[in-house]
């Protein structure tokens, strides 16, 4: 939902940065690389009970994350930075939710469940619609600089990092937080379905 607003007043910096770190040459896939590796370090430290640290790591890799696609543009995008980004993206929404989870088993284990499957359901209903819309040619006019069709809706990046960050500032709330925001993931999978079946027929 915030995803398209919070986009267009970043893009001026990163395209800025974007032109330093492709003069140092710098590619994008090595940047969606270190924030893949940045996101699984602020999930292992989450899982050890640093949640400030965690929360330090989860914020630099969603940077390296907005930086890498900067970087594309300034470039030659292609196929598989496009692939690359939205696989290591979804194994590292799915890392933190488990990290809560290691780091305390009986008071989030349930909760980091649900939102994981609550994960499931956006992601899924996310590509899917994704694959269609590729095989009809269609393009997103919110989102015409995704290398596929970029579903939005009331869970996006935006959303799911303001939850992380909350759940690491004060992770003895982690459980209604991981069960708030997967009710609005539900939402979000029931929207995208309801979109899909009246979008394909």
């Amino acid at each position: 939902m915030l995803d398209k607003a919070v986009q267009a007043a970043i893009r001026p910096l990163l395209v800025r940065a974007a032109r330093g770190l492709c003069q140092l040459g710098v590619t994008a896939d090595a940047l969606t690389w270190t924030g893949f590796v940045l996101g699984l370090g602020a999930a292992a430290a989450i899982a050890t009970g640093g949640f400030l640290t965690g929360l330090a790591l989860l914020l630099l890799s969603r940077l390296m994350d907005g930086l890498d696609g900067a970087v594309a543009r300034a470039t030659q995008p292609t196929d598989r930075g496009g692939f690359l980004d939205i696989t290591l993206d979804f194994v590292f929404y799915a890392s933190i939710p488990l990290a809560f989870a290691v780091a305390n088993p009986d008071a989030n284990a349930l909760a980091a469940a649900v939102l994981l499957a609550s994960f499931i359901g956006t992601g899924s209903s996310f590509l899917a619609f994704a694959i269609v819309a590729e095989k009809r040619r269609l393009h997103s006019l919110a989102f015409p600089d995704k290398s596929f069709y970029f579903l939005g809706g009331l869970t996006e990046a935006t959303e799911t990092l303001i939850a992380f960050v909350a759940m690491c500032l004060w992770p003895q709330w982690f459980a209604p937080i991981a069960y708030g925001f997967a009710a609005l993931c539900a939402i979000t999978t029931a929207l995208r379905i309801g979109w899909g079946y009246t979008s394909f027929r």
